[in-house]
């Protein structure tokens, strides 16, 4: 199995994630807003519903945020390993290389 990714995959995930955060709050309000002219058409649990969802607009949209926040902190976290690893091969292989005999590897005796 073969993993591949770019370098800069999990810092433009975050940038989109970050953007969708801002997105998000402002389509609760939208809906809201677009709900309002069906305010006076519903009864019983229906309106009870409703007037509960836009009395906690603000609400839903904070914890969705938040949400959303974590979701961005476990991005940053593994951009940062992926970083970290990718730094910690580099420098592992060039030690190595750099104590490696590589003329006794050599087969036509010179």
């Amino acid at each position: 199995m073969k993993f591949d990714m770019g370098k800069t995959t999990l810092t433009t995930l975050a940038q989109q994630t970050s953007g969708s955060s801002d997105d998000l709050g402002v389509l609760i309000r939208q809906l809201v807003a677009a709900a309002e002219p069906l305010e006076g058409k519903f009864n019983g649990s229906g309106k009870a519903a409703f007037d509960q969802f836009k009395a906690h607009a603000d609400e839903i949209t904070g914890e969705l945020n938040s949400s959303l926040q974590g979701i961005l902190g476990g991005q940053s976290g593994m951009d940062k390993a992926f970083g970290t690893g990718d730094v910690e091969t580099a420098d592992n292989a060039h030690h190595i290389m750099s104590t490696a005999n590589f003329d006794a590897a050599r087969f036509n005796g010179r």
